[in-house]
């Protein structure tokens, strides 16, 4: 598949380039599909390509000393991975994967460090998107410290429903437990409380959101407030060119 013309690039960092400089990297990226499951990094491992998402979710995966996992943070076509490459880190401090079916641009990691010492615009959107990132981090460490199971369960399901078309989203409670760092009984018990309140639909494997405005009234402090810092990073990017 050939690089597609900026007027229809789904990833929301490429689309935001001056159309000059994205004509000037276009060449270097990649198109790749990218089943659930498949790395795109491995902890300890060296970085070898940075990721636009143009479809799907990934996950970057924090694991402790004793092999305890969950995850820290979550992204799709409005970011790339890993974020750490912009800094010139050359070693994945996380596991980062493929959740949900994806598609992607991606760019070798030494020519992406070669654009980003040359090309003022993509340093610039890296790294505010960084930046907005870190801040999805920061409060999902506040969230795991202060909600209950199921108003995190609601936040990571707003988180992705935000990356995906339509209102179906291919989730097993296995994942989701993985996700949130709690046992499958405890996402089980949560999504019953959701669907009995009439903001999901659960099924084996697919849950449904019925009634977003509902589920984000629910979730209260626990969304909204990185995903507004998003837009604004984003919105001011070139505001001052």
């Amino acid at each position: 598949m050939t690089t597609p013309l900026q007027a229809t690039m789904p990833n929301k960092l490429l689309a935001l380039l001056p159309p000059a400089d994205y004509e000037l990297i276009a060449p270097d990226l990649v198109h790749v599909v990218l089943p659930r499951g498949t790395p795109l990094g491995v902890m300890g491992k060296p970085i070898e390509y940075v990721y636009f998402l143009t479809a799907g979710i990934g996950s970057i995966v924090a694991t402790t000393p004793e092999g305890h996992r969950a995850e820290a943070g979550l992204f799709g076509f409005d970011g790339y991975v890993p974020t750490s490459a912009v800094a010139g880190v050359e070693i994945n401090a996380h596991d980062v994967g493929v959740q949900l079916d994806a598609e992607a641009y991606r760019m070798d990691y030494d020519v992406f460090r070669g654009w980003m010492d040359r090309n003022r615009s993509l340093s610039k959107v890296m790294l505010r998107s960084g930046e907005a990132f870190a801040i999805q981090l920061a409060y999902t460490a506040v969230s795991n410290a202060i909600h209950e199971v199921t108003e995190r369960l609601a936040r990571w399901l707003l988180m992705c429903h935000d990356r995906v078309p339509g209102n179906e989203i291919n989730l097993t409670h296995d994942f989701i437990s993985l996700m949130l760092a709690v046992r499958r009984p405890s996402v089980t018990t949560s999504l019953h409380l959701l669907e009995g309140n009439g903001f999901i639909k659960s099924e084996r494997g697919i849950i449904t959101i019925r009634n977003r405005p509902a589920l984000e009234e629910f979730a209260h402090d626990a969304y909204g407030r990185p995903e507004e810092e998003y837009r604004r990073l984003m919105r001011e990017t070139f505001s001052d060119a």
